[in-house]
């Protein structure tokens, strides 16, 4: 991987972040116009008109992302498309603090891309839908959203390390496993906090819903800043410490 540029794979990081948010966002306003077309008015801003089933196929929507990427950019880049996988990467050691703004620059552009995308294909009816933009649910605070957060991306980041980053670990299975647990992180919390567990996936829709009018949702950036980053940091360092246990046995 070290022998590719950097370039190329931010440009990787770009296009993967790119495919996950489209993808996985996506998922969220086409729901949501569904919703909307079949005129049924959520009792509460709690359940959003979205049912269970509804958090199923939005989660395989972001699994699928997820997979694919992995499959075709993980020789590559190692496919992060996730701020708080390559800050975690790099406060264990394994991943140069040169090569990080790079990867996280790229993140940010392709989530943002594919918000903007989105836009373009179904105009401003994406938009009023808040472009699948994560934010808290009724009857949940501020500090209960960043622990919901932090708690989903150590399940998210354990997942990475001892699949993906973990050499031991069976080839050709980290794809599968990593787009799994997202799943069933959506499946789960998504109904109280969106279940970001990805600062770039939550930065796009907020940047376009700002900019084309919709809603302003900034103020709760810092949950899907702080929740993410000390899950996939608690995940890293509490998975080196136990291998590391393990392998003295």
């Amino acid at each position: 991987m070290s022998e590719i540029s950097l370039f190329k794979r931010s440009i990787a990081e770009l296009i993967g972040t790119y495919v996950l948010v489209f993808l996985g966002t996506g998922s969220v306003v086409t729901a949501m116009l569904l919703v909307q077309g079949a005129n049924r008015i959520p009792e509460n801003s709690f359940n959003v008109g979205l049912n269970i089933e509804a958090w199923f196929a939005i989660g395989i929507a972001f699994a699928i992302a997820i997979i694919a990427m992995i499959y075709a950019f993980g020789h590559i880049s190692g496919t992060h498309i996730n701020p708080a996988v390559s800050i975690a990467l790099w406060a264990t050691g394994r991943f140069p603090a040169k090569d990080m703004m790079g990867y996280i620059v790229a993140q940010l552009i392709g989530a943002s891309l594919a918000s903007f995308t989105i836009v373009a294909i179904l105009g401003s009816r994406a938009v009023d839908t808040g472009l699948g933009a994560t934010a808290m649910f009724d009857g949940v605070s501020y500090s209960q959203a960043i622990l919901c957060e932090a708690v989903a991306t150590f399940f998210l980041m354990l997942t990475i390390m001892g699949s993906a980053v973990d050499k031991r670990a069976p080839a050709g299975f980290a794809g599968l496993a990593i787009g799994l647990v997202v799943a069933a992180d959506i499946i789960v919390v998504g109904n109280i906090t969106g279940s970001s567990l990805n600062p770039a996936r939550t930065f796009g829709p907020y940047l376009a819903e700002f900019m084309l009018g919709g809603t302003n949702f900034w103020w709760q950036f810092p949950i899907y800043i702080i929740g993410p980053i000390v899950g996939a940091l608690v995940a890293a360092f509490v998975y080196d410490y136990v291998t590391e246990l393990k392998s003295c046995e």
